[in-house]
């Protein structure tokens, strides 16, 4: 199987900053990365160590986001100039990693 170079890059925020929409907004609209997923945690803590959870009486919109996208080193490499200008530090990971393309050698 072909393996293709590709850059994982993770995003740490909460639910609650409209940083969330407009990452979105960037990376659909603007930068048409290969693919997104956004995960919600159910319990996290940052550099405040407040701890944010849910519940199932309390369903805050504090909780932990994961933004994570792939795309070729390049696409990326710009991407992450650009993220690193909107994203306080800390709060943002990328890692070389590899793809398959489904073809065979």
């Amino acid at each position: 199987m072909k393996m293709t170079d590709v850059t994982m890059v993770r995003i740490y925020l909460t639910e609650e900053k409209k940083t969330l929409r407009e990452l979105m907004a960037y990376l659909h609209d603007e930068r048409k990365v290969r693919g997104v997923t956004v995960f919600r945690g159910i319990s996290g803590f940052g550099k405040s160590g407040e701890i944010h959870s849910s519940s199932l009486l309390d369903m805050s919109l504090s909780l932990p986001v994961v933004i994570e996208f792939f795309d070729t080193p390049d696409k990326t490499e710009d991407i992450l100039h650009e993220l690193n200008q909107r994203l306080e530090p800390g709060h943002l990971v990328s890692w070389p990693a590899k793809m398959n393309t489904g073809e065979t050698d």
